[in-house]
């Protein structure tokens, strides 16, 4: 049998991948580059994060408060979130800003429902990709 000569490494290409929790694209960093084959999440808030049902009451609450709203009027996504957690009156003073955990996943839900074609998102009263968006934003019925 003759010996086996181990193959050369190829490098992996350093293309960008969607993260699997919020379907953003990430890029490869010299501090992933030792894991790049196998990563699928674009943070550890990301990998920790699992669906639950409060993402459906998100996707509920943006659409009621849209709803509510004159047509063109837009929401932003932690009055949403601010909905969802509760009113922060009848809440202990530590358990008031409990709101604030549930604004990632309220821009996660309001991703969803664009994909879906039901609202847009805007920056400066423009209509943007949600995939690629950082900063503010604010939510639109279509």
């Amino acid at each position: 049998m003759p010996d086996r000569k181990p193959k050369p490494d190829r490098p992996t290409p350093h293309k960008e991948k969607l993260c699997k929790t919020c379907k953003r694209p990430f890029h490869w960093t010299e501090q992933n580059a030792r894991d790049w084959d196998i990563l699928k999440y674009c943070s550890e808030a990301c990998s920790g994060y699992h669906p639950g049902e409060k993402d459906a009451a998100l996707e509920a609450a943006i659409l009621e408060l849209l709803a509510e709203r004159d047509p063109g009027k837009t929401i932003c996504p932690s009055e949403a979130a601010k909905l969802v957690a509760g009113n922060a009156r009848e809440k202990s003073h530590s358990a008031r800003r409990d709101w604030e955990s549930l604004v990632e996943p309220a821009r996660a839900a309001a991703r969803r429902l664009v994909a879906q074609g039901r609202i847009l998102i805007t920056q400066h009263n423009r209509p943007v990709d949600p995939a690629t968006t950082k900063g503010p934003i604010r939510l639109r019925l279509r």
